[in-house]
């Protein structure tokens, strides 16, 4: 069984499958961000266009996306956002390649539920964090891991 893009440990058909493939809506805004990221990486742009609330639709343009490879999704932070909320955040850190170079983009994105069914309303790009950190030393977001096996590539692009 393939790996969710989202979360590598888990399966796909078990994870953001359900939510691309149009069987269930994703109960939470997280659950929608991760089905989101998951649509980036396998490139349907017709889920992305459908969980992207109206007043934002018409601005989207997919032809950015050309040349770039998703790599990793990590969620930092979520705020409200559950099955019984009406709005919610979620904070995280994407990390793609992109003309051969690896970058990162850390966003913090608003969603909103209308209907028992939630939609992506729009992101924030946050700074990227400068801090110089050794390799091998706690990486600062507080994951407990080292720099290099986290938020390494988190660094200004």
């Amino acid at each position: 069984m393939p790996a969710c893009p989202c979360d590598p440990a888990r399966n796909f058909s078990e994870c953001c499958g359900p939510y691309l493939n149009g069987e269930a809506p994703p109960p939470t805004a997280e659950a929608l961000m991760r089905s989101r990221y998951s649509a980036y990486v396998r490139g349907e742009f017709a889920y992305l266009l459908a969980t992207w609330h109206a007043s934002n639709r018409q601005q989207v343009d997919f032809s950015a996306q050309e040349g770039i490879r998703w790599t990793g999704l990590e969620i930092l932070n979520t705020a409200a956002g559950g099955p019984d909320d009406r709005e919610g955040t979620v904070e995280f850190i994407v990390s793609y390649t992109q003309a051969g170079t690896d970058r990162t983009m850390y966003e913090k994105s608003r969603f909103v539920q209308e209907d028992g069914r939630w939609f992506y309303i729009d992101g924030i790009i946050m700074p990227q964090r400068s801090a110089k950190v050794g390799r091998n030393e706690p990486c600062p977001c507080g994951s407990g891991r080292k720099y290099k096996k986290c938020c390494h590539r988190a660094a200004p692009v």
